[in-house]
């Protein structure tokens, strides 16, 4: 029911000793200028001054912290810290009593008609915990620091939930929490010493159900924008899949403090900080009611599962050897289970997470108003059986799109030196790759973009277990989607591989590394939190978000281990039946890397080791140890700088791949400087080199072999690459 910050609060409330207001309150006359600083004032005593929030102050008084502590939230709220106050007003309260009263759950709008005290409690707690962000040591939230529309602000509230705003399209200034409450346009922004406050016109109420139950609801129901969705989504039987919400036995392990946070990172530092929740998640991307009765000529609520299953089969674009077309949708073979489970990825993803934009080329993070430069791409798996959906964004696409295939100026084909068009900047030329197989549609290469629910007006209802985004084409995993990604390099984000980095809002933690902060997160050996990842005695597993670090990192974070570390993770499916590369990205800058035997292979208890140990020492030029002073050795890998002529640089990276060596990518940049791709001290390494079905899983294994408990392992990124792509006679392998 709280944060960590809120946490640390509760700490800082017994040491302070706070019994009211910090300073006393005054009253000042509000101007219309809708900027306020009350620089004598503290969100409490800004609010006790104020006639408007009795109701809200009063519960404010009554409710505590959490149920681990006698502080009271008003007490919070005259303590020292970044809290973003969201304030209903009487009048929000009373709207929220009489919504109350509409749904049957109290027979008159007053406090005085609950009859069980546990309800009373819990209304309270909706209304209180649901108001306040409690930044911590880290931020308060001005309308200037609000996210983008439909992007959750990066801390939860107190009742653990993330929320979002949206802006009015007539009125910009108007700004909706959620989409769904609005923020008073003229009593915002206010400025206490303690935070902002921002005044409600109704109470911030999300809604307590599960995905489930949501498409429960939606498939009796009209006007929701999602009723045929919701019908495939039910004949799946994903009944007991879409409810799952919490892990609970981490719940109880944690608060009883079974398992234990790392000790500090022998290089960074800080504690290993482990998760406070081990939650389950989902993201859809649902087809709107509009897209079907267009394709079906029915409207939704006529449209049965048996309409949706004819009309895929009639496409011809399910050709899956074993794909099969019976009533039995619960079967994963099943065209319709497959086709309802690629929508769906069993993580939860906020829109600002789909595509990460951080060091990519040509994209300054420091710079708030930034718009995408280069496209940026990752791969998700799927529910069911298993597959990859691919998630990119660059600045032609003008949003994010799902399996979108353009042609990209990327210095190969039409646009090498040998063709004399040579443009290399890895932006999109305008064109779109042909289709290599049956579609669902002809225009299926540009992709399906996903919008929010004020672009089609559908609801904008949220779960407590996912996120639901709309679009208005069809999605399928095709024969033309397989071979599509078949014929391109997939690089994946380790930090994506694992739902729980995402459902748990662990994957890019926007927090400084500062003394005393607590951004490095760790996964224990005792319990196995990351579902994918198996851990044996002596690995300590450490994540760093990298948040503003300036690291040569994808997407800027990584995964650091240590200790006398084995341990063995699923990998990502492959799209389709072919021979692949598994590469993977390395960064050998600091003297205290390790060295490691791969294993591979479709057991995870009986894996062979491949080739000789992966010494993540090895740069380009040179061997860099640590033996109490640094060391740094010749290496004869071959790496050479880039010049002018393509055919150059080809010769020097086909030396270094017969190595196992590859060039780091040209994507992405060293701290906002130069692309990692002209620094020796990144690589990439190819791990392995084999024949792989998609329909197999496949397990790697990283197990140290060396006796120092205090060199790092370090992990970044994967890549697939399929033989079509890294021996192609007839276009090369880009360097991007």
């Amino acid at each position: 029911m709280f944060n960590k910050n809120t946490l640390k609060n509760i700490c800082r409330l017994l040491l302070l000793g706070v019994a009211g207001s910090w300073i006393a309150a005054c009253t000042e006359e509000i101007d219309m200028s809708n900027r306020y600083t009350f620089t004598e004032e503290t969100a409490l005593s800004y609010l006790e001054g104020h006639e408007q929030y009795s109701e809200y102050v009063r519960l404010l008084k009554e409710l505590p912290i959490s149920t681990l502590s006698e502080s009271t939230v008003a007490q919070l709220l005259s303590a020292r810290g970044h809290f973003t106050v969201f304030a209903p007003t009487d009048d929000a309260i009373q709207l929220y009593l009489d919504s109350l009263q509409r749904k049957g759950i109290i027979a008159t709008a007053s406090w005085d008609a609950f009859t069980s005290q546990k309800t009373l409690d819990s209304i309270k707690q909706v209304i209180v915990y649901n108001s306040i962000i409690d930044g911590g040591d880290q931020m308060s939230y001005d309308i200037g620091l609000f996210p983008r529309d439909n992007v959750d602000f990066g801390i939860s509230n107190m009742n653990d939930r993330k929320i979002s705003v949206l802006r009015g399209k007539i009125n910009s200034d108007s700004i909706y929490v959620n989409g769904e409450w609005p923020i008073s346009l003229k009593n915002r922004d206010i400025k206490v010493i303690n935070g902002h406050i921002h005044e409600m016109e109704d109470v911030i109420a999300p809604s307590d159900e599960r995905m489930f139950n949501l498409f429960d609801r939606w498939s009796k129901t009209e006007g929701n924008g999602f009723t045929v969705t919701s019908k495939l989504i039910l004949a799946c039987g994903l009944d007991d899949t879409l409810r799952a919400y919490r892990d609970e036995t981490w719940e109880r392990l944690y608060l009883t403090n079974q398992v234990k946070d790392l000790p500090k990172h022998s290089s960074f530092g800080q504690v290993g900080s482990l998760p406070q929740h081990r939650r389950f998640g989902f993201t859809v991307f649902a087809e709107i009611d509009q897209v079907w009765e267009g394709l079906l000529g029915k409207s939704a609520k006529d449209i049965t599962v048996e309409d949706v299953k004819n009309y895929l089969i009639s496409t011809g674009a399910f050709t899956d050897p074993g794909t099969t077309t019976d009533d039995n949708y619960a079967d994963q073979n099943n065209i319709i289970n497959q086709f309802v489970t690629y929508h769906i990825l069993p993580m939860r993803i906020s829109r600002d997470r789909l595509v990460v934009h951080f060091l990519e080329l040509g994209y300054d993070y420091r710079d708030k108003t930034a718009s995408p430069s280069i496209a940026i791409t990752d791969y998700f798996t799927t529910m069911g059986k298993p597959r990859l959906l691919k998630v990119f964004e660059s600045k032609e696409s003008k949003g994010i799109y799902l399996n979108r295939f353009p042609i990209m100026r990327n210095g190969r084909g039409e646009f090498s030196q040998m063709n004399g068009n040579y443009q290399n900047d890895y932006h999109e030329s305008g064109k779109f790759k042909q289709l290599r197989g049956a579609a669902l549609s002809p225009d299926e290469n540009v992709g399906v973009e996903v919008l929010s629910a004020s672009d089609v007006n559908v609801s904008n209802e949220v779960a407590l277990n996912g996120i639901i985004y709309p679009i208005r084409k069809l999605l399928g995993c095709t024969d033309n989607i397989r071979n599509q990604m078949l014929n391109e390099r997939i690089r994946i984000d380790v930090a994506t591989m694992f739902p729980e980095m995402l459902s748990n809002d662990l994957h890019g933690i926007k927090q400084y590394y500062t003394e005393g902060a607590t951004n490095c997160r760790a996964f224990p050996v005792e319990y196995q939190y990351l579902a994918d990842v198996e851990m044996q005695e002596g690995t300590m597993f450490y994540y760093l978000p990298g948040y503003q670090c300036g690291w040569a990192n994808n997407e800027g974070d990584e995964f650091n281990i240590i200790g006398q570390y084995e341990f063995t993770m699923k990998l990502p499916p492959v799209p389709k039946a072919g021979h692949y590369e598994l590469r993977f990205g390395v960064a050998t800058g600091s003297y205290v890397r390790s060295m490691a035997q791969v294993y591979w292979g479709k057991d995870k208890n009986n894996m062979p080791a491949h080739g000789i140990p992966m010494d993540l020492r090895q740069s380009g030029l040179y061997r860099r140890l640590y033996n109490g002073s640094n060391i740094q050795e010749d290496s004869d890998i071959g790496w050479e700088e880039d010049v002018s002529d393509q055919a150059t640089n080809d010769e020097v990276d086909k030396k270094l791949r017969n190595k196992g060596f590859m060039k780091a990518p040209k994507s992405w940049t060293w701290g906002g400087g130069g692309a990692v791709r002209d620094y020796e001290t990144i690589s990439r390494r190819i791990m392995v080199s084999e024949d792989m079905e998609p329909d197999q899983d496949y397990y790697i294994k990283f197990k140290s072999v060396l006796e120092s408990d205090k060199k790092e392992f370090f992990m970044d990124y994967i890549e697939y690459v399929a033989k079509e792509v890294f021996d192609n006679p007839e276009e090369a392998e880009d360097i991007w």
